[in-house]
Order: structure tokens, then C-alpha cells, then sequence
């Protein structure tokens, strides 16, 4: 597969840049050049705003009705060419066939959620001392929208950011990952298919800097969803100040996994192998930290390398694997660093290789660091690779100190044979997001999000399509 020039969908239509300059993008599984993409310039993203608000003037009287057709309409579309959608983001993402189709059904499931929610946005009364006063609330559509999104889950989390906007009546503007802009293009043409109106949702491509200023400083733009790195998101938080945009934020993560004394060991294994291992690594809320309980230490660790020696790493595109490449180089640098130097502060190697850099490939074997501590840079940066780095406790509220531990607040897990226990471990945990006895938490009808450096705002169900809608309250005397 192989495109060589994909346009934006834009300004009425397929765009190209008036200058003719592409951005090419790199599959990290072949790692040749798979198509290429415009680099559109400010101007024309000024223009491609001013088609959204024109565009927002009729979108917003749509009816619920209309809206909650189109997306189910969209959700059809992406389950019938799922196939080739999935091979697409397999490519050019890097992650298992299976994983990708997986990504396709899992963005579905968003549309239909928010054709769902479509149907559910009330107008609120409240009732007045004085009879002859009426009080009312009515939620109307924010406006033009802008989404910034990452390459590890190039569909998804377009589509759930995507499908809320719509749901809510705003106008859309996405901004894909300059690594992954594949997908998000194949999600344009599954829009202009099932009849999304003109300029309702544009997708563009270029420089990031050149971008992101344009849709920070525009006050045509009213909200910005961004997914991301801490580092990018502080930056967008100064940049809406001028122009107080409404921002909903998915940082960065630094899960932890506490496992009890108590815990079912097979299935912590199979959690922790699901919760680690899953797009190689690469997920906000994969495990970052692994704590568990010294008196069962040993014999997790057992089990959990016997179960990673199972898994299996890419070779060549015709073959089935569990583990794929890193998006890039860049990836496995950072991998390199955080592990050379977890090792050099006393971390023991208890399974695979220490990770390298190898100019030729960006695949990194599994690999299992115990003995680790919060002296190390692993313990407070997010990996984002196959490397699981293990520290032991001695009693709950010791791991439960371990665990919040970081400036990050996204995602945390806890195993325990008593439900009760772990409830009452996870009350105390600062994240956003808690799975007990379970590291699959993503929901399309659950508020997807995290505290501190972690960001703020929601994604999924009715919480997440709060994000995209203003309250104005009337009132009124008859």
C-alpha cells in the first residue's frame, strides 16, 4: 500500500498546498516512504477557519436526529472497510494487524456513542419563587473546534474527539500527528461518503508550530482538544489565554500497577501482559510501573517472563506478531536512555536485552527491570515501549505512596483477590482513571481523562460531550 500525494480535505474540498510542499511520512515497519502529504501554510489555515464558521452557521441548527444519522452512518462506513482502514493505521503506525482492526472497532463504537448522546441534549428548568418567572438552561454547540491528535491511536483518537464535536453541533478542524496523517485522511473520505456536510470537518496537515499558532490565536477557534505530551499541553494553556479558548487536555501518564498479597497471580500476569505490552508499549495509560508485594515478588516475576518469552516481534509485513516497532528513532532513544541509566543507578536486567539503538530498525525487544526506585529516571518519565520496571512493597500504604509518587494523574491499576480492597486502595489513588482487576479500561461511554500534569477535561459518553458545549441560562417574566 502506498499513496504518493494525499490531499487535506479543506476549503469545500481536496486540498493541496498553493506551494507544493509535502511532508513525507515513514512506515516504521518498512521504513520506507509510504505517501506524502501538504504542508499547508498559515494563510490557507485562516482560510480553512473561516469555512468552518461558515460552515457552523447551518451545522448548529442541524437537528439532533440529523447528527445522531450521520454518525451512525460514519460508524457503519468504518466497520464495512475496516480491512483496509486497519491496514492502513498498521502501516503507518506500526502496531499488529489485529490491534489496528481492533483500533477501527473501538473508533466505531465512539460514533455510535455520541449518535447516542446526539439525542440526549437536554434544556434544563428551574423553578423560580416567583410564578410568573421562568428559569432555563439550554446547552448550545461551542463553535468551531480544533483537535490535535497523537500517532499511537491515529484513528481513535481523532474519531472520539471527532464524533463529540459533531454530537454537540460544533464544526471540526483536525490536525493529525505528522507521523500518522494517513488515517485520519482515509477518516475524511469516510466523511465526504456518507454525506458529512461541506467544511463541516476539515482535516489538515503541516508544521505543527506553524499550525498550532494559527488555531491558538484565532478567535474564530473556541476549543482545542489536544492529546499529547505535558510539555506541548503547558504550552497550549498559555498560547489560549488571549483568547480564553475552552482546552480539554490528555497529557501525559506514569501508570502504576500495584499487585497484592492477595491477588489471583495467572490473572495479574495476563492483566499486566494486556496492560504493557499492547501496541508495544505505546498507550498513555500502559503500565509504567509495576508494584508488587514482596512475599509474591518473585513468583510473578517468574510467571510474567515466562509469558513475555511467548510473545512474538515483527519480522516482515505477510507475517503475524504480538510487538511491533516504535513509531521512530526518537523513541528508541529516549527507551535507551531511561533504561541505561535505571541500570547505572542499580536496577537489575531479569529478562531480554538492554535496549540499543540500531539505525536500521526501531523494534525493541521485551525487556524486565526489577529493583526499581524513584532515584531513577524510568520511575517519573513515561516509557512508552516494552519495558517493564518492577518495585516491590511491604504493606498497602507503602505502595500506595509509591504509586501516587508522580506528577502524572492519568491511569493506575490494582490486583486483589477482595474487590473490597482494592475499591478502597483505588479511593486513594490520585489518577483519573483506576482499573481493579482490570488493565483494559478504555469505554466509549466512560470519562476518559486524567488529574495534575495528567491534564483536565473528559473523553467518552455524556462527560466528554460536556467538552463541546456552552450553558446559557434565560431568564424571563411572562
Amino acid at each position: 500500500m502506498k499513496i504518493e500525494q494525499a490531499s487535506c480535505l479543506a476549503q469545500g474540498g481536496w486540498f493541496q498546498s498553493a506551494t507544493g510542499e509535502s511532508h513525507a511520512i515513514i512506515s516504521p515497519k518498512t521504513r520506507h516512504i509510504i505517501g506524502r502529504v501538504p504542508m499547508l501554510t498559515a494563510e490557507e489555515i485562516r482560510a480553512t477557519i473561516s469555512h468552518s464558521q461558515r460552515a457552523f452557521q447551518k451545522w448548529r441548527h442541524s437537528t439532533p436526529q440529523f447528527r445522531a444519522e450521520i454518525l451512525t452512518k460514519l460508524g457503519a462506513y468504518l466497520i464495512e472497510h475496516c480491512d483496509r482502514l486497519a491496514a492502513i493505521i498498521s502501516l503507518e503506525q506500526g502496531k499488529p494487524h489485529r490491534e489496528a482492526v481492533g483500533e477501527v472497532h473501538y473508533s466505531a463504537d465512539y460514533l455510535q456513542c455520541y449518535a447516542e448522546e446526539a439525542l440526549r441534549i437536554t434544556r434544563d428548568s428551574i423553578q423560580d419563587p416567583n410564578p410568573s418567572k421562568q428559569l432555563t438552561v439550554t446547552r448550545r454547540p461551542l463553535g468551531v473546534v480544533v483537535a490535535i491528535t497523537p500517532w499511537n491511536f491515529p484513528l481513535a483518537m481523532l474519531t472520539r474527539k471527532m464524533a463529540a464535536a459533531l454530537a454537540a453541533g460544533c464544526t471540526f478542524i483536525a490536525k493529525p500527528a505528522p507521523e500518522t496523517p494517513l488515517s485520519a485522511l482515509a477518516l475524511g473520505e469516510a466523511c465526504c461518503a456518507v454525506g458529512v456536510p461541506i467544511d463541516v470537518v476539515q482535516i489538515v496537515t503541516g508544521d505543527a508550530e506553524i499550525l498550532g499558532k494559527e488555531f491558538m490565536k484565532s478567535k474564530t477557534v473556541r476549543g482545542v482538544s489536544f492529546t499529547g505530551s505535558t510539555e506541548v499541553g503547558k504550552l497550549l494553556i498559555k498560547q489560549s489565554s488571549d483568547t480564553v479558548k475552552k482546552l480539554t487536555l490528555e497529557l501525559g501518564g506514569n501508570a502504576p500497577c500495584i499487585i497484592c498479597q492477595d491477588a489471583d497471580i495467572e490473572k495479574a500476569v495476563q492483566g499486566v501482559i494486556l496492560g504493557k505490552f499492547r501496541n508495544a508499549g505505546q498507550v498513555c495509560i500502559a503500565i509504567n510501573r509495576l508494584l508488587i508485594h514482596e512475599n509474591i515478588a518473585q513468583r510473578f516475576t517468574e510467571k510474567l517472563i515466562s509469558e513475555i518469552s511467548k510473545l512474538t516481534l515483527y519480522e516482515r509485513e505477510d507475517a503475524a506478531y504480538d510487538i511491533g516497532p516504535l513509531i521512530n528513532q526518537a523513541a528508541v532513544e529516549k527507551i535507551v536512555r531511561l533504561t541505561s541509566d535505571a541500570k547505572q543507578k542499580g536496577a537489575s536486567l531479569c529478562y531480554g536485552p538492554l535496549p540499543s539503538l540500531n539505525p536500521q530498525s526501531t523494534l525493541v525487544k521485551p525487556c524486565v527491570l526489577s529493583d526499581i526506585s524513584p532515584s531513577m529516571a524510568i520511575w517519573h518519565e513515561e516509557v512508552f515501549g516494552p519495558i517493564v520496571s518492577i518495585a516491590t512493597f511491604s504493606n498497602i500504604d507503602e505502595a500506595i505512596t509509591l504509586a501516587n509518587n508522580t506528577d502524572y494523574g492519568l491511569a493506575a491499576y490494582v490486583y486483589s483477590s477482595d474487590l473490597k480492597t482494592g475499591h478502597n486502595i483505588a479511593l486513594e489513588l490520585d489518577f483519573g482513571m483506576v482499573g481493579v482487576n482490570d488493565t483494559a479500561i478504555s469505554n466509549a461511554r466512560a470519562p476518559f481523562g486524567g488529574i495534575k500534569q495528567s491534564g483536565f477535561g473528559r473523553e467518552g459518553g455524556a462527560y466528554g460531550i460536556a467538552e463541546y458545549l456552552e450553558l446559557q441560562y434565560q431568564s424571563s417574566i411572562s
